[in-house]
């Protein structure tokens, strides 16, 4: 972690803040209440198209359905889970963990690669924060220096009607926010019901509710950018994720330097292209100053690099003082690219999500299992014939209702009883079939493989299961 000082800009801040302390801490170790000024440029406008993405995705996904069922929908209570017009069950919950360990490897080549842009474009408490809360902000309380003023300013009629209008609409957008979270457990339609029907007969949902909305309020009205610089986990890893080829936000040290107003005449003193305006300080997000080399604290949201080119084109000098570089680059050697640690996480993510790949496209649409009959013999011998009891349980993982079909054929002459032939499922909910097979002594000369045939009429799915027949005359398992 580079220290950051305090910049001359900051008249609001009354004393001097030593250069071992972070950007957003007094010297008495309390915290600066950060005012990022407002900035113009490419970068922030692509993220504002980033953030309504995902702002989007996130609110619309559990309203589209897809064959009948939301897009989402995680019904831990029921154990039901719909993905993008796919139906799982808790069986499934090994794919959710590769799904997981491809993200996982997929960051960390991101950051190997990138360094922190998730955090700066992608990561849910930075697309709320400054995709919705912080222009929600502006919008009552104006640019830095007005919301400077205001928290100076005494109590009065307008500063408490501008704060009980901001914190009101933080307020409706924080319970959207937390009903839309439960409309992705239980669905639209049902939370729809839960709310018509009220929290006395659904008091754990509505706690649930409350609550998430109580801490998105904590969150994003007091708590904020100290997320990112304390609590986050991610963020300390960087310094182990980093390397010298890493692209990161950087300043050109040796193009800047030294830093001072622009010269003018012939016998003033040469500078570097940096002004001192300490703009990149004003806009950052925690608060640290750039200039200073890498921190931790640094989202690589690119506030920076949009405050400085801006500044750039007004004292008419080349863009991107401040830009994406490798260490290598900035002390003028060529960047490597392709290197081990970047190519380890991406063959770990491409193998996590090609497996999961797989297994999506080869499963099946219902689950199956033979199950030998609790509390009896794995085979019967009665006189002349040998039987086996076992059951098949099914599970439909459809979205919808189907029918299913068994039949069992065996290679040799059998006697074969199937409790229920033919039934219907509706969709994850599961059936047992009792199942016998007789097959007379003199039939069996080894070892017997049946097959279980299951068709699904919502699929068309035609699926066979061999069986190994148990007796003392042949080997089985």
């Amino acid at each position: 972690m580079t220290p950051t000082p305090q910049t001359p800009d900051e008249p609001h801040l009354p004393f001097h803040v030593p250069a071992s302390t972070l950007g957003t801490m007094k010297a008495d170790g309390s915290r600066i209440k950060m005012h990022p000024a407002d900035v113009k440029g490419k970068w922030l406008n692509r993220r504002r198209v980033v953030f309504a993405l995902l702002v989007a995705f996130y609110v619309i996904t559990p309203l589209v359905k897809i064959g009948g069922k939301p897009a989402i929908q995680l019904d831990v209570a029921a154990r039901k889970f719909y993905l993008f017009g796919a139906t799982f069950n808790a069986q499934d919950f090994w794919m959710v963990l590769l799904l997981v360990i491809g993200f996982a490897f997929g960051l960390l080549a991101l950051t190997a690669w990138r360094g922190r842009v998730w955090c700066g474009w992608a990561c849910p408490q930075t697309v709320f924060l400054e995709g919705v809360y912080r222009p929600i902000e502006h919008f009552f309380e104006g640019g830095r220096e007005q919301r400077i003023k205001l928290d100076a300013a005494p109590w009065s009629g307008k500063k408490i009607a501008l704060r009980l209008g901001k914190y009101a609409t933080f307020l409706f957008v924080s319970l959207n926010i937390a009903h839309a979270a439960a409309a992705i457990f239980v669905g639209p339609r049902e939370f729809l019901a839960m709310i018509t029907e009220g929290p006395s007969l659904h008091p754990t949902a509505f706690f649930l509710v409350m609550g998430f909305t109580a801490i998105l309020m904590f969150n994003f009205t007091w708590f904020r950018e100290q997320f990112c610089v304390v609590l986050c986990p991610y963020g300390r890893l960087q310094s182990v994720l980093h390397d010298k080829e890493s692209i990161t936000v950087s300043y050109f040290e040796k193009r800047g330097e030294p830093r001072g107003k622009v010269a003018k005449g012939a016998a003033a003193t040469p500078r570097g292209d940096c002004v001192d305006c300490n703009r990149c300080v004003a806009v950052c997000p925690t608060g640290i100053d750039i200039r200073n080399g890498l921190q931790m604290e640094c989202l690589a949201c690119l506030q920076c690099v949009d405050a400085c080119n801006d500044v750039m084109s007004k004292v008419k000098r080349p863009p991107e003082l401040i830009g994406f570089a490798s260490h290598q680059q900035l002390i003028g050697q060529p960047r490597k690219v392709v290197r081990p640690r970047l190519l380890v996480y991406l063959a770990l993510m491409v193998l996590s999500l090609g497996t999961l790949g797989v297994s999506l496209v080869t499963r099946t649409p219902f689950e199956s299992n033979v199950i030998r009959t609790k509390g009896s013999n794995p085979f019967i011998v009665d006189g002349d014939v040998v039987r086996n009891p076992f059951e098949v349980h099914l599970v439909n993982k459809n979205p919808e209702r189907s029918k299913f079909h068994l039949r069992l054929t065996a290679p040799v002459p059998a006697d074969v009883v199937i409790g229920t032939p033919e039934f219907e499922l509706a969709s994850l909910t599961d059936q047992r079939v009792p199942v016998m097979v007789t097959i007379k002594k003199d039939q069996i000369k080894g070892a017997l493989e049946l097959t279980l045939e299951i068709t699904d009429d919502y699929s068309g799915t035609v699926k066979r299961q061999p069986i190994r027949f148990l007796s003392p005359m042949g080997v089985g398992r």
